[in-house]
């Protein structure tokens, strides 16, 4: 089989397994509405490297949630050096300190996106919003998670991980390694897959929590693009009412 098809087929698969997990995403649409509801931000935390697009995927985005407060830590970030952000996201603590920036409230919703949910930066975001008093939404695999030894540099001091700690969690299914496709000749799968799971889930999450709010008789807050006629007047409600409290907007 050819790479693009294996790829194909891999991703394809990943996709089903995920639509799969309807009922924890349906949970995380419900906690997601409810805030809406009650008129509260939800962050989204992406720890680190490439999930931190997690992030940026539901933050203001076409057809995307308004509300959505991304917590995006410039030292995690590969913007900032590639290498940098993995020792970084391993330094137990960091998060735990940069979370007091952001004032998180008992009763709100984080989403935790990350691939593996294993590092320092993960796992202390979720134990600090947990004894904060907020309801963790996990967004990850845990296969990774359950292979990767106690002792391993890029697991958290307490080796928890993210799929057990969290109050909801959606299985994003990727597998070890990340990478899917096998070219013969050459021994190391290539084609990393969690960037394309991890914004799956998360879309679906949107998805379920807007039918959710159209059935309860609420009207969605979402995003129109602004590439298209009508959007920036369309948007400028929301702008209006989440510049100063969604922080990056």
């Amino acid at each position: 089989m050819i790479p693009t098809e294996q790829y194909l087929r891999h991703v394809s698969e990943l996709l089903e397994k995920i639509a799969g997990e309807r009922a924890n995403i349906q949970r995380a649409a419900v906690a997601l509405a409810d805030q809406i509801a009650q008129d509260r931000l939800i962050h989204v935390f992406g720890s680190g490297g490439h999930s931190l697009m997690g992030a940026e995927e539901v933050t203001y985005r076409a057809g995307g949630l308004a509300p959505m407060n991304p917590i995006f830590e410039p030292s995690v970030s590969v913007q900032q050096g590639a290498l940098r952000s993995m020792l970084l996201e391993r330094v137990p603590g960091l998060m735990t300190a940069v979370l007091k920036l952001y004032r998180l409230q008992p009763g709100e919703v984080i989403i935790i996106v990350t691939a593996y949910g294993v590092n320092a930066a993960t796992i202390d975001t979720a134990l600090e919003a947990k004894r904060l008093g907020l309801t963790v939404i996990g967004v990850t695999s845990a296969h990774t998670a359950n292979l990767l030894p106690p002792e391993h540099p890029s697991r958290h001091p307490s080796g928890k991980n993210l799929h057990e700690i969290a109050d909801i969690w959606v299985n994003t299914h990727v597998p070890a390694g990340d990478a899917v496709v096998e070219i013969p000749g050459f021994a190391q799968r290539v084609s990393a897959v969690s960037t394309i799971c991890n914004a799956f889930a998360l879309e679906c999450i949107v998805a379920e929590t807007v039918n959710e709010l159209v059935r309860r008789g609420i009207a969605p807050p979402v995003w129109m693009s602004a590439n298209v006629p009508g959007g920036d007047a369309a948007n400028k409600r929301y702008i209006e009412k989440y510049v100063g409290r969604v922080r990056y907007l």
